[in-house]
């Protein structure tokens, strides 16, 4: 059994004892149960709102991590304008613990 979960804007397909890295949920050693968009069961796929009731994925946040960091400038040509910045985000490593059918 696997299911679709969202989650930070994207989606992922999981299974049971899957880690999977995601956008920043909450502080490691928490459990948060996550978004079941889809459910598939051998045979039987769960994609409507209405068969979904009741479902749910629950995973464990493992530890905190940093993606890779992104730099980005602006320059403008003949007004001495620059700028530098630089992004990186937070992610967190999570272990599906369960997946229940509703």
């Amino acid at each position: 059994m696997y299911a679709v979960i969202a989650t930070g804007g994207k989606q992922y397909r999981v299974e049971e004892g899957q880690r999977v890295i995601v956008e920043r949920l909450g502080d490691p050693g928490t459990d948060v149960e996550l978004t079941t968009i889809m459910l598939v069961d051998g045979d039987d796929v769960l994609a409507t709102p209405e068969t979904l009731a009741g479902s749910a994925v629950t995973a464990r946040i493992l530890a905190d991590a940093k993606g890779p960091k992104i730099r980005a400038s602006n320059y403008k040509n003949k007004s001495n304008q620059r700028r530098r910045w630089g992004h990186r985000q937070h992610l967190a490593e999570i272990q599906i613990t369960g997946i229940k059918r509703g």
